[in-house]
């Protein structure tokens, strides 16, 4: 069950890293060709920007936890590479939810009829930057399973 989860898990990290390639080649030839269909406004341009930086923190991100998934296949977790590879996913989810929060702040003069769907965006942000929390407390439990197995003698392993 092991490897099919992760071999499930790869598929779906490959697809995601194809997927924000291909819309970010669009983006940028929207952006570099001229051949903008909503004309360019300032601010179109402005959010098809921050998509592009988002989009790449989410590749970061992408890429951090493939490793993590390549430790876990190895049975290598426990090596201190694990933790760095926690240290950028948190960053890269960070990013992320400034880019939302950038995104967010391009939006909201559009919305001076409903300012409820800039409250809604600004909280979808914070709940970003709570998945960031959470993965620095994963990091930090794997810490401290590190920290426990190098001192715990072999033989009381199991």
């Amino acid at each position: 069950m092991e490897k099919l989860m992760l071999n499930a898990l790869r598929t779906v990290l490959a697809l995601v890293l194809a997927g924000t390639a291909i819309i970010q080649l669009a983006m940028v030839w929207t952006l570099v060709s001229g051949r903008d269909p909503e004309d360019g406004s300032a601010s179109l341009t402005a959010l098809r920007l921050l998509a592009i930086v988002g989009l790449a923190a989410v590749q970061v991100g992408t890429v951090s936890v493939g490793r993590i998934v390549a430790m876990v296949r190895a049975h290598s977790v426990t090596a201190h590479a694990a933790q760095h590879s926690f240290d950028v996913l948190s960053g890269s989810i960070v990013a992320v939810a400034l880019v939302w929060f950038g995104i967010t702040g391009v939006n909201a003069p559009g919305q001076r009829d409903d300012p409820g769907v800039t409250a809604i965006m600004a909280g979808v942000g914070v709940g970003i930057l709570g998945v960031a929390l959470i993965v620095r407390v994963l990091r930090m439990l794997l810490a401290q399973a590190i920290h426990h197995t190098a001192a715990t003698p072999a033989s009381g392993r199991d």
